[in-house]
């Protein structure tokens, strides 16, 4: 008995998913990868979405329902959480150098820095 190679179920989007997907990522301020993780997607999927589109690859006559202003919102507010993140993240690990380096003992002060605190007594 031979083995089957088995298949991948990969999915599929209708062209009404794909043209809506590119039109939250023409928004001001919207970035590709927010959409593409909110509509759990790969990036270079939606990227390559936006260039069929713009080479006219992407045929058919959609109905073009409107973007609900609540996955605008939800979509905005993600990248200014992860962007916030991003800056704790950064403060985090520099408080964590700080600590670190505070906490690192230090040798006593050489022979001639107790020279100098002698003399200036």
């Amino acid at each position: 008995m031979a083995a089957r190679l088995s298949r991948k179920k990969v999915p599929r989007y209708g062209l009404d998913f794909k043209l809506k997907a590119v039109r939250l990522t023409r928004i001001p301020d919207m970035q590709v990868q927010a959409v593409a993780k909110v509509l759990d997607i790969h990036p270079v999927m939606l990227s390559r979405w936006r260039q069929e589109l713009r080479e006219r690859r992407l045929r058919g006559t959609p109905e073009r329902p409107p973007i609900k202003k609540v996955v605008v919102r939800e979509i905005k507010q993600l990248q200014r959480l992860e962007k916030a993140y991003a800056l704790l993240q950064e403060e985090h690990e520099l408080l964590k150098k700080a600590i670190r380096f505070c906490s690192e003992t230090r040798p006593a002060s050489s022979r001639s820095s107790r020279v100098i605190e002698r003399t200036s007594r």
